[in-house]
């Protein structure tokens, strides 16, 4: 049987450490209304429509600022999940704003509650603006661990860039779905290319109209799903940021551009600041080999 939630913010137990962890342990998952303020989100969902307009995806005479597609982009070849071209997403990468958002005071603080100790934010960041294509299809049910691996302690961040109610396609979890294990995956069209099986599995879903500034956080093993943009025409913007315990090990591929569609040096060519450019060299965490068998599992 399936059946969906309302999910409840949890911005009442970011004082109470213990609390915060037993309802990550029970639930897989923790919301927050206004996590992050507007202003950072705004400019950066400013900054990746920008880069939408630069290829001709947005509809013309329409305000940049509300992500209209232009049915043009219904011919896209997206890469990496990301909803564009390599090009566009290319551009995504290079945007200093993007990869400085995952470095928010108010995140890594929440993080740093949750996990009691040094929060190491991975530097692999995916923006993700899923123009409503034939090709952006919905991202199919999955858990985190199998693509990203290393420790399994490690938590998936998510947040649109700008409002998005469920009929724009915000994300689903599947509650207490962590502590199922890996589960096994067939073929699927969407983000990962891999959907768990859940036939015959009891599942509750929890969903919930995002605003801007709101984070959904969940453990690397919680099944989650985007569900369909039923607007016909708005761009979903968001971004997927991980973090973990800086004492827990990490693979290699963690440590890179995402997709490796560009270089470091190549993503920051441009940057007007040096405080992030390879901050992960400072950390002593332990390599872990990536299997990827796992991955097809």
């Amino acid at each position: 049987m399936t059946k969906s939630a309302e999910m409840q913010p949890l911005n009442h137990l970011l004082d109470n450490p213990l609390a915060l962890r037993q309802r990550a342990d029970e639930d897989g998952f923790l919301f927050f209304r206004s996590l992050v303020p507007a202003d950072p989100i705004l400019s950066l969902r400013q900054q990746f429509l920008q880069i939408c307009d630069k290829y001709g995806w947005i509809a013309p005479g329409t305000a940049l600022i509300d992500g209209i597609a232009d049915p043009s982009a219904d011919e896209i070849e997206p890469v990496q999940a990301s909803g564009v071209s390599m090009a566009g997403y290319q551009d995504v990468q290079r945007l200093e704003a993007f990869h400085r958002l995952s470095h928010h005071p108010a995140i890594i603080s929440m993080l740093e509650t949750l996990f009691g100790e040094t929060v190491f934010a991975h530097p692999r960041n995916i923006g993700r603006l899923m123009i409503p294509a034939k090709c952006n299809v919905p991202t199919p049910p999955h858990q985190d661990y199998i693509y990203i691996q290393g420790t399994n302690s490690f938590y998936s961040l998510w947040m649109p860039l700008g409002n998005c109610p469920r009929p724009l396609g915000g994300l689903s979890t599947l509650r207490g779905s962590h502590k199922w294990g890996i589960l096994p995956t067939r073929p699927a069209a969407g983000a990962g290319g891999r959907a768990v099986i859940l036939d015959d599995i009891e599942q509750e879903w929890f969903e919930v109209d995002f605003e801007t500034g709101d984070a959904l956080v969940f453990h690397s093993q919680t099944i989650h799903k985007s569900l369909p943009n039923l607007t016909g025409n708005q761009i979903r913007l968001s971004v997927d940021y991980r973090y973990q315990p800086a004492s827990q090990p990490i693979v290699q591929s963690s440590n890179n551009p995402h997709g490796d569609v560009l270089t470091w040096e190549e993503v920051y060519e441009d940057w007007d600041s040096t405080e992030l450019r390879y901050y992960w060299k400072d950390y002593q965490m332990s390599i872990e080999p990536f299997d990827g068998a796992l991955a097809e599992r």
